[in-house]
C-alpha cells in the first residue's frame, strides 16, 4: 500500500513561494484559467496542491520553487518601481537584474522619489509589511516649497484632509529652513498613492524632493542609488521579531558587517524639535 500523499497547501501560496507573485497577484493568475495542477486548470482560490508531489503550471510552464532572497535597493529618481514599463522608462528591473531570484518590489516608490525599496520573491515577507494592520513605519527626508512653522508641523503630526479620508499621526521633525524652502523628516505609517505629495498640495507646501530613508527599519545607508544589497541576518532576525517574517531564516544568512537596523524608537506624532544644523542636513 503506497505511503499517504502529503497534504497540500494552496495555489497561490505555491506561486508566491516561487517568486512568481505576491499572494493577491497570484490569485488573479489562478481565477484567470492560467494555472493547472497535474494537467487539469484550477480557477478554485482553494485548490490545494503539494510542490513536489504534484505538477504545477503556469501558462504550460511548470512552477519550482525557489530559495527565498531578501534584498533592499537604493532606488534613484526617474525609475519606476515595477519590473516593467510600457512607456520603456527605466525600471527597478534595471537595478535588480543581478539579484538571485525572480524577485519583485515591496511597495512602490513614485518615479520621482528615492530611496529605500526592498524586493523578494517570498509572497508572504512582502504581504505582512505591507499589511496595514502592521504598520511598518517609512521614513522619508522631504524638501517643500515654503517655510513650515511650529503649526504646520503640528497639523502633518495630527493628520492631513484629503479627498480619500485624513491621514493617520505622523512623527514629524524640522531639519532646516533654506532659501524659502523647508527640509524635515517625516515618518508615516500608511501606504496611500502619492500620499505625502498629497499632504504637501493640501497644505499650501508643495513638496520638491522625496527620498525614503527607511522602510520597517531597514536603511540604505552605504548604498549608492541603484546599488542594492541582501538583508542581514541580523536585519532579518529583527523583521522577524516585528512582523513574523520572514516566517523561516536562510540557511547560512547573510554576515552582519555593520549594524544595519535603526532601533525602534517610540512612536510620537508630535515630535517636531529641531536638530543641529551639522546633523540635520541630509546626506
Amino acid at each position: 500500500m503506497p505511503p499517504p500523499k502529503p497534504p497540500g497547501v494552496r495555489l497561490q501560496k505555491i506561486l508566491a513561494r516561487a517568486g512568481i507573485a505576491s499572494r493577491r497577484h497570484a490569485e488573479e493568475l489562478i481565477t484567470a484559467g492560467r494555472v493547472r495542477v497535474n494537467g487539469r486548470v484550477a480557477t478554485e482560490l482553494g485548490t490545494r496542491a503539494h510542490p513536489r508531489h504534484d505538477r504545477v503550471e503556469l501558462d504550460g510552464k511548470v512552477v519550482i520553487a525557489e530559495d527565498f532572497v531578501y534584498a533592499v535597493l537604493h532606488k534613484p529618481r526617474g525609475v519606476v518601481s515595477t519590473m516593467s514599463d510600457p512607456e520603456g522608462r527605466l525600471s527597478v528591473r534595471d537595478y535588480l537584474k543581478d539579484v538571485p531570484g525572480r524577485v519583485y518590489p515591496v511597495g512602490r516608490l513614485d518615479y520621482a522619489t528615492s530611496g529605500v525599496l526592498l524586493a523578494t520573491n517570498d509572497g508572504d515577507f512582502a504581504e505582512a509589511l505591507l499589511h496595514p494592520r502592521r504598520a511598518a513605519p517609512k521614513t522619508y527626508v522631504v524638501k517643500v516649497s515654503g517655510l513650515m512653522n511650529e503649526k504646520d508641523l503640528a497639523l502633518w503630526s495630527r493628520g492631513v484632509d484629503l479627498e480619500d479620508g485624513k491621514t493617520l499621526p505622523a512623527r514629524v521633525t524640522l531639519l532646516r529652513h533654506e532659501d524659502g524652502k523647508t527640509w524635515l523628516e517625516l515618518t508615516i505609517q500608511e501606504g496611500r498613492n502619492q500620499q505625502i505629495r498629497r499632504m504637501g498640495e493640501a497644505t499650501r507646501f508643495p513638496v520638491m524632493r522625496l527620498s525614503r530613508t527607511s522602510f520597517a527599519g531597514i536603511t540604505s545607508e552605504g548604498l549608492r542609488p541603484g546599488t542594492w544589497r541582501r538583508l542581514t541576518t541580523t536585519e532579518l532576525q529583527t523583521l522577524q521579531k516585528a512582523y513574523g517574517v520572514p516566517k523561516n531564516l536562510p540557511v547560512g544568512g547573510t554576515p552582519d558587517t555593520e549594524p544595519k537596523v535603526r532601533p525602534r524608537r517610540a512612536f510620537s506624532p508630535t515630535s517636531s524639535r529641531p536638530k543641529s544644523p551639522a546633523s540635520a542636513r541630509p546626506k
